[in-house]
């Protein structure tokens, strides 16, 4: 049975993520702004108040958890919206950087003392991060993918002496709130491709990007 801290898992892929790995047998502390009747009904401890983006509430985080080993941080807390080049918006931009790429690395490093060796951070990315496959448009979300994947990558680098692995994981065009559910692929489907990727993580593999479906996909 494995620690497993998710954030953002009140909803969506977060909450098929908690909902499988309790299911399974893992101890599940989920991190939430606000908790669900859905979060609320898995039986799990959940820690509310707590934005990724917001240094307090991390390190209100940090607290709740001093003491208490990590086996499996999953970043999952992100946001999106969706502007083009003639309608950007700044402050949008900003929002985004902050959740989706500054929020794993401000809750990674907040938690590096709950780590051990075999301790283990994914984080999920998006292909939309992916040069190799870019094909324009959502600024906002495209710039704070990719640059989570440096996160990710640099992560990789610096933990491989404590023995901790890092992986970054497409969760596929997943039906969440943040896409008004257009996307094909289940929250549950997206959480079955996603775990045993997690459990596969060795540090040989630290660093990589990889899809649900168990593709390693390019930067």
């Amino acid at each position: 049975m494995a620690r497993v801290v998710i954030t953002g898992a009140n909803k969506g892929i977060g909450l098929a993520l908690a909902r499988q790995m309790t299911e399974r047998g893992d101890e599940v502390i989920a991190t939430v702004r606000k908790t669900s009747g859905e979060l609320s009904d898995l039986g799990v401890e959940t820690i509310e108040g707590i934005d990724v983006a917001d240094d307090a509430a991390v390190a209100r985080l940090a607290d709740a958890l001093e003491g208490r080993t990590i086996d499996v941080l999953i970043n999952n807390a992100g946001i999106l919206t969706r502007e083009g080049l003639h309608d950007l918006d700044w402050d949008a931009i900003r929002a985004q950087f902050e959740t989706n790429t500054l929020g794993p690395l401000r809750v990674t490093r907040a938690l590096l003392a709950n780590m051990t060796d075999g301790s283990k951070v994914a984080i999920l990315s998006s292909r939309m991060g992916s040069l190799a496959q870019n094909s324009g448009g959502s600024y906002a979300y495209r710039i704070s993918k990719t640059a989570v994947n440096m996160v990710g990558s640099n992560l990789a680098i610096d933990l491989k002496d404590k023995g901790v692995a890092v992986v970054l994981l497409h969760p596929g065009y997943v039906a969440t709130d943040i896409n008004e559910h257009s996307g094909p692929v289940s929250t549950e489907e997206s959480a079955r491709g996603l775990i045993p990727l997690i459990d596969e993580l060795t540090l040989e593999k630290s660093g990589t990007f990889w899809n649900f479906e168990g593709d390693e996909l390019p930067w």
